[in-house]
């Protein structure tokens, strides 16, 4: 078995939810959490959430195209190789595409405790099957 292993965001991407890639689940990983998404202009490209629940601290990586994220009312304008990292659990976050194609990666883990798969992404995958 190799020490790596590599795919393209197309090879990820769920079926039933093609602007989502659940990076996590495909490779596997158990050390933190990462998915991606990929939205059309004007559309979501983060779901709003909070972090409340599960404590976890956030980066999102913009990797294509732009994306306005609002944290807490504040908006922010996020072209591609921007980093937006949200320390508090509890602040609202969401992120609409403002260019076609428009791909978000999310990174996240609790602070000063290990990473707890929570399912919620295998859950959603197991509807596909």
């Amino acid at each position: 078995m190799s020490s790596y292993r590599k795919a393209n965001l197309d090879e990820i991407a769920a079926k039933k939810w093609p602007h989502w890639m659940p990076v996590r689940h495909y490779f596997s990983i158990d050390a933190f959490g990462v998915n991606a998404y990929r939205a059309k202009a004007g559309a979501t490209a983060v779901p709003e959430h909070d972090e409340s629940a599960s404590g976890h601290v956030e980066l999102f990586y913009v990797a294509a195209g732009s994306a306005k994220f609002t944290v807490d009312g504040d908006e922010l304008d996020a072209p591609a190789g921007t980093f937006v990292y949200i320390e508090d659990p509890s602040a609202k976050r969401a992120a609409q595409a403002t260019d076609d194609d428009t791909v978000v990666v999310a990174m996240g883990s609790p602070r000063g405790k290990p990473y707890e798969v929570l399912g919620w992404d295998t859950k959603y995958l197991e509807a596909d099957e």
